[in-house]
Parts: structure tokens; sequence; C-alpha cells
């Protein structure tokens, strides 16, 4: 099993420039597990991260409700929005600037092969991320994610996760909001879920925070809890 993974950091980019991407890495590794089927020679398949941060961009996944998105297509130009149905699972959620974004592309054959021990250990990472800013970051029964005071009228999304895996290798991934303009979740009910709010680490902290510093965390914890053998990390041109 392969449990090196290739880090990227896209810095900003386009969503549906780094959808397509991410469809390639997957699907240059199923090519590869198929040939493996027929070949002598078995071929290891390689595992990738990507830190992407997007331009304003609401996108819905493929179960979701488009009611969900609360403005039109003109409203969307006049905040600089775009918006895509995609084939996560799901329901709509933001990405914009402030936020750091992480896309597993990953063989889980060369991990484990559970889809929910897959989404649980994403929570972990970024439960164990926050706790090192002093949130106590939560799972709420049934809802994907990570929250805040669960249980409570104070409850609050703080990262959206959400995944489409094909033969065991994974895309899409989970949004953190940091320092993230939360103005732009008022144009949608987030995650298809009504009466409970979004946060950031910098609306808790009532301060900025490193995206670069973060994703550092993310990435030791995301080490820790797949028990990664080495990230090989280099920029994307």
């Amino acid at each position: 099993m392969n449990k090196q993974i290739y880090l990227r950091d896209l810095g900003s980019r386009d969503y549906k420039e780094t959808w397509d991407y991410q469809t390639k890495l997957l699907d240059d590794i199923i090519a590869i597990k198929r040939n493996n089927r027929v070949s002598e020679v078995k071929e290891v398949t390689p595992n990738h991260f990507l830190f992407v941060e997007h331009p304003h961009v609401y996108t819905l996944g493929k179960s979701g409700d488009q009611n969900n998105l609360l403005i039109n297509e003109k409203q969307l130009k006049e905040r600089g929005a775009t918006y895509y149905k995609i084939n996560r699972g799901g329901d709509i959620t933001y990405h914009g600037p402030g936020q750091v974004v992480g896309y597993p592309i990953l063989d889980l054959e060369n991990f484990f092969t559970d889809i929910h021990k897959y989404l649980r250990l994403l929570e972990e990472v970024i439960i164990k991320t926050i706790a090192e800013y002093g949130l106590k970051g939560e799972r709420s029964k049934g809802e994907t994610g990570v929250w805040l005071d669960v249980g409570t009228p104070f409850v609050r999304k703080i990262c959206a996760m959400g995944i489409r895996s094909s033969r065991w290798v994974t895309m899409h991934g989970f949004a953190l909001n940091v320092n993230t303009n939360l103005g732009y979740f008022d144009h949608i009910i987030p995650c298809g879920i009504r009466g409970k709010a979004v946060t950031s680490l910098e609306a808790e902290l009532n301060r900025s925070v490193d995206l670069g510093e973060v994703k550092e965390k993310i990435i030791k914890y995301f080490q820790l809890e797949f028990d990664v053998t080495k990230f090989l990390s280099y920029v994307e041109s």
C-alpha cells in the first residue's frame, strides 16, 4: 500500500478549473487500477492532497435542493459569485477568499476501504486543528462536518464537508472557514439545514488567522489520523 501523498497548494484558483483537475487526478488513478487487474506488473496508485482558495462560488451537491440557493443569476453576478451543480454528496455550500479548502484525492485501498471512517477522520483532522485555537469542534448527529456548541441554541458550523468516491478513489473534501466573509452564507441555506448559523476562526477569535499556519496544522493532523508515510510537497505551477 502506498501511503505517500503528493501535496499541492493551488493558491487562488477558479472552481471549475480545480474541479476538472480533481477529476483528471481521479480518472488517472482509476485507469491505473483497471490496468492492474489485467497486467502482470502492478503499478502503485498515487494519492494527492490539494489546498485551494476559490473566488466566490456556490456549489450544490448531486442530491441537493436548488431552492437552497436564495438568489438568482443576476444577483450572483452583482456579488461576483458563480454557481455550479456538482457531483459530490451533500447540499449547497459557499467557497470564497479566506477559506481553507482541502481536496484529498486518495486511493482508499492504500489506507482502508470505509467511507464512513474516511469522513469521520476528516472531521477529526479539523477538530484537532481548531483545538489549537482553543475551540471545541464537535460532530452533529446525522450532519457531516465540524460544529461548535452542538446541542445548544448557539450551534454553528465552522467546516463543511462533501465528497465523491469512485472505485474507492475520493475527490472533493472540506472547507474550513478561517477569515471568510460570512455574509455570503446569507444567500443560501447552508448544507440545506435551516436555523443553524455558520462561523469562522476569525469570528470566534475576533482576529484574523494566517491561512498558511492553518494549512500546516491540517497537514500535521492529516498525517497523524491517516497514518501517512510522507507528504511530497511542491507548488503547482
